[in-house]
């Protein structure tokens, strides 16, 4: 068994024992779902026609898939380094992509489960705000976030030495975030200078091209300029990462 294949198993195992994680990973984008389709049910936004749950529908999902990257990343790296398992990975002839590969693969059948359960209640009676020719257009769209989030995850796991620093950090991030990119409110809502600052967010790229694939709010070139920002993002991410990455909590 490749060292890759050690870890995937090994990690895959850790999550589904912890049921209570387990359940409120998926649970948590299907509540604020139903919470914002009893709010603001039969509303619109008068400048552009579209529901507000709509717009929140495809934000939430969005923020959902990208927290569960950042954090799951971020409380494993944490983890492992504070209990010395990277130590003894390094030490082996596993290489750092078998590390990373085997969260990377555990994030994304995460984020794909997500996203299935979300379109599904989506598409119900009641909810009807997923055309079901365009949500296969999601899937190349999550892949790309969740790179960029995990990626993201991994600077906070290497930085953080403690579950409260992650969790701290993690929240920093991903709030305000959520926040200032149009994932709990219409960024045409906005005034127009918060609407430049969420120009510099990763999740504002992904919540445009997800809105685009998802509820149709936008077409092709939507989904194809959302997508480059996330893989912009990704490269420094990616690059910031890998000199951030500590093996032990000294190096």
């Amino acid at each position: 068994m490749s060292a890759y294949t050690a870890l995937t198993a090994a990690g895959y195992r850790a999550q589904v024992r912890d049921r209570t994680t387990v359940f409120f990973t998926f649970a948590f984008p299907l509540i604020f779902l139903v919470v914002f389709g009893l709010i603001f049910r039969g509303q619109a936004v008068e400048e552009s026609g579209f529901s507000y749950l709509s717009y929140t529908a495809a934000g939430v999902l969005s923020w959902g898939v990208a927290n569960a990257a950042v954090f799951g990343i971020g409380f494993t790296l944490m983890q492992w380094r504070s209990d010395d398992i990277l130590r003894m990975i390094r030490m082996s002839p596993a290489p750092l992509s078998s590390v990373i590969g085997s969260r990377y693969v555990l994030a994304l059948g995460v984020g794909l489960v997500q996203s299935l359960l979300f379109v599904g209640v989506a598409m119900l009676p009641g909810f009807d705000l997923v055309p079901a020719s365009r949500w296969p257009l999601l899937i190349p769209v999550m892949a790309l976030g969740i790179t960029t989030f995990l990626l993201l995850g991994v600077i906070v796991g290497s930085i953080a030495d403690t579950p409260e620093s992650v969790a701290g950090i993690a929240n920093f991030l991903m709030l305000p975030m959520a926040f200032l990119s149009g994932s709990f409110f219409p960024l045409d809502a906005m005034p127009d200078w918060l609407q430049k600052i969420s120009l510099v967010m990763p999740l504002r790229y992904l919540n445009d091209a997800v809105s685009a694939a998802l509820i149709g709010r936008g077409d092709l070139s939507d989904i194809g300029l959302g997508s480059l920002g996330l893989v912009a993002f990704a490269v420094v991410f990616g690059a910031i990462a890998a000199r951030a990455f500590r093996w032990t909590k000294t190096s």
